[in-house]
């Protein structure tokens, strides 16, 4: 693995703590609560490539899992995973790679095709790992927990809308860096 490689699973695991530092948002009646860093695993997947964007994500969570309080509202070690909220971290780096992974396979990308991957593939395998999982360990109806979750669908809504924008602007710079990199490169072997 390169350099940058590495560079780039770190600096994307150190954005995902910093999301952190954002207070949760909590509902009285579900113990999970809604933070910023499902943002964060959009952007991963919006920018790295496949294999980077899961890498970044299991660095953010083995780091969470060995103790660090980088989930919002101060939370790590290994109970984490065995909480209601588990299901939805083991999601993030899934998510992030199917992300990336649909990414690679458009020649361009316009906002709208960021909008609607980030609204059905990244919410939709966000949910589909936490909430299973969240109605398994509270001991809750499926279609309950489901019912539980519609409540932060329009937030999840709006941190899509902005983790597209982002991700169109910032592609946008990363692939002008390489293209650079790579007139540079062909000029250099001329």
């Amino acid at each position: 693995m390169k350099t940058k490689e590495m560079m780039y699973i770190a600096l994307f695991a150190a954005i995902m703590g910093v999301l952190g530092l954002f207070p949760p948002i909590m509902f009285a009646f579900s113990p999970v609560p809604v933070t910023l860093q499902t943002m964060g695993v959009l952007l991963v997947g919006g920018i790295l490539k496949p294999k980077l964007a899961a890498l970044s994500q299991m660095l953010f969570l083995f780091i969470v899992a060995v103790g660090m309080p980088i989930l919002s509202g101060g939370r790590g070690g290994l109970g984490v995973f065995v909480g209601p909220s588990a299901g939805y971290l083991i999601g993030y780096p899934i998510t992030a790679f199917c992300i990336s992974y649909i990414f690679t396979l458009f020649r361009t990308l316009t906002i709208k095709h960021i909008l609607f991957m980030n609204l059905t593939v990244g919410v939709f395998f966000v949910y589909v790992t936490g909430i299973p999982v969240q109605a398994f360990l509270m001991k809750l109806p499926l279609l309950q927990t489901i019912k539980i979750s519609l409540v932060t669908i329009p937030g999840d809504i709006m941190k899509a809308i902005f983790a597209s924008y982002l991700v169109y602007k910032l592609r946008k710079y990363f692939i002008k860096q390489d293209s650079n990199k790579q007139k540079s490169t062909y000029e250099s072997a001329s």
